[in-house]
């Protein structure tokens, strides 16, 4: 393992940020990433409020310039899940392979991994993944994408290893 990254974790739950619910999802993201190899920089727990994510999001890439930045919650389908339209005015290229590696690997578990919205994508040179809110789902979800995320993030910096070699 080379380089060391930075990473964030930003829960989006309204419960959460009124201090109602543990955030078990965004405490297995923290520990998980951190066993990996990743250097945890920032965690947050914020409302489901679009400008709120948005302004989190820019925060994180722009001012505190984190390599990863992983989301959790604000996926599905509700009223108040609204974390992809955040995601679409913050990130300049989208990255769907790995939100469909995601539900696919959750359908076949649950039927209602087609409601997950999530998205994964670019900004600066910062990767920013969504990931549904629900511990089981994190987990799953997490063990789809861990083995992308390095070299994901060696090819955003302009690395030239080659993404045909099997890993």
């Amino acid at each position: 393992m080379s380089e060391k990254y930075s990473f964030a974790v930003l829960t989006m739950s309204d419960k959460g940020s009124r201090g109602e619910r543990e955030d078990t999802s965004g405490l297995y993201l923290q520990q998980t990433l951190t066993e990996d190899g990743y250097v945890l920089q920032s965690y947050q727990v914020i409302p489901d409020d679009k400008q709120i994510i948005v302004d989190s999001l820019i925060e994180l890439v722009d001012k505190q310039q984190i390599s990863l930045i992983v989301t959790t919650g604000g996926t599905g389908v509700s009223p108040s899940d609204i974390t992809p339209e955040a995601m679409t005015l913050v990130i300049e290229r989208e990255i769907p392979g790995m939100a469909e590696a995601m539900r696919s690997a959750s359908l076949l578990k649950t039927s209602r991994a087609m409601l997950s919205r999530g998205k994964v994508g670019i900004r600066k040179e910062s990767l920013i993944i969504n990931m549904p809110g629900s511990l089981k789902a994190v987990r799953e979800n997490l063990e789809v994408v861990l083995p992308v995320i390095r070299h994901a993030l060696e090819k955003i910096r302009g690395g030239e290893s080659d993404c045909g070699v099997s890993e």
